[in-house]
């Protein structure tokens, strides 16, 4: 039998490339989305050998458990939770009436209460399984420079939920935030090209991580055996640049 990993927000374009990452290693793929319906190509690509995706809000609690509750007459466990899904908007940090209070509420459900609902949704599910969930951060958790201060202030509180997670449900379920750096989405075109470009010049690798990059950290996560409550990062080196 197949090992099953769920992924939230696994149609953006980190969520899509989680999802064929966990594909190609012989993993069974569930996913949600939202509002943005797999387009037909990832579509036709995934929803086979009984790989699937759900509408959710992930800031529903009761539909996650519902959810939970369905899918346990399908999978007898479940091995990875990924809680990719994420929101934010572009909003310069000297703004400060520009992050309205309705803006920042919706970031922190999304980002940090909805990780917590889907881990305690799921968690007889995960027991059952290789358990092991792996949360979303950014480098905006330590650095504070991202698209708003709410979310920068969202990923440092998720990666510190990490840590509690971890604790309070070991040994069955492992508890682990994988921190990418600014990746090369298509979400960047909201950004200043300069802000962009200084970001690259700041890095000491020298360019964006790749969605592909966040993926194979994703997965590399999972199989770190004996680690818990930590974050792996992928920002090519910068928060150590001058």
């Amino acid at each position: 039998m197949k090992p099953v990993a769920f992924i939230t927000g696994g149609v953006g374009d980190i969520g899509q490339a989680i999802c064929r990452h966990f594909i190609k290693e012989g993993y069974r793929v569930l996913y949600t989305y939202h509002n943005k319906r797999p387009d037909a190509y990832f579509y036709k690509e995934i929803h086979r050998e009984g790989h699937y995706g759900f509408q959710l809000d992930v800031t529903d609690s009761e539909a996650i458990l519902a959810l939970s509750h369905e899918l346990e007459a399908d999978i007898t466990q479940l091995d990875v939770l990924v809680n990719c899904a994420g929101f934010s908007t572009y909003v310069d940090h000297t703004q400060l009436y520009d992050l309205t209070d309705n803006l920042f509420d919706k970031i922190m459900q999304v980002n940090v209460r909805a990780p917590f609902a889907m881990v305690r949704g799921f968690e007889s599910l995960l027991k059952k399984g290789q358990g092991t969930v792996i949360n979303l951060t950014s480098i905006a958790a330590k650095t504070a420079m991202g698209s708003n201060i709410a979310y920068c202030a969202s990923k440092a509180a998720l990666e510190n939920m990490t840590k509690s997670l971890a604790r309070a449900i070991a040994p069955d379920i492992k508890v682990i935030a994988v921190a990418p750096g600014l990746v090369h989405t298509k979400f960047i075109e909201n950004f200043d090209q300069s802000f962009v470009n200084e970001q690259i010049n700041k890095t000491p690798l020298k360019r964006l991580v790749t969605v592909e990059e966040v993926a194979q950290a994703v997965f590399s996560a999972v199989h770190h055996f004996f680690s818990t409550g930590c974050t792996l990062a992928v920002d090519g080196g910068r928060p150590i640049a001058p």
